[in-house]
């Protein structure tokens, strides 16, 4: 869907694209990205980083009751993904503060960042 013409500018088909694509390819156009310096040792680093992040080397046993536990199945199947992945998904997203709880009026809600 995409082809720089030659002269530079990327043409797309913008009725494809959301916010953050056009962004993305506003800031090719207007040389808005740098070159890394020392790009082999970023590319390990980044590496490095990404393999301790998805090594899952720990294991857990909790019990929940059957209707949160279909609940989740549920939600599972809609998203495409394993159970597993997805609770395991909630909880990195809690740690890491991108999962956050909010109070208001005696009621709680939960809400990805």
């Amino acid at each position: 869907m995409c082809n720089s013409g030659g002269n530079g500018m990327i043409k797309t088909n913008s009725n494809y694209l959301d916010s953050e694509e056009r962004k993305l390819i506003k800031s090719l156009e207007t040389n808005g990205w740098k070159p890394v310096k020392d790009l082999e040792t970023w590319k390990a680093r980044l590496s490095k980083t990404a393999t301790n992040t998805l090594t899952k080397d720990q294991r857990m046993n909790i019990r929940i009751t059957r209707n949160d536990l279909e609940g989740i199945k549920i939600k599972a199947v809609e998203e495409g993904i394993p159970y597993q992945t997805l609770v395991a998904s909630i909880i990195h997203k809690y740690v890491t503060g991108k999962l956050t709880e909010k109070r208001k009026g005696g009621h709680t809600t939960v809400s990805a960042t």
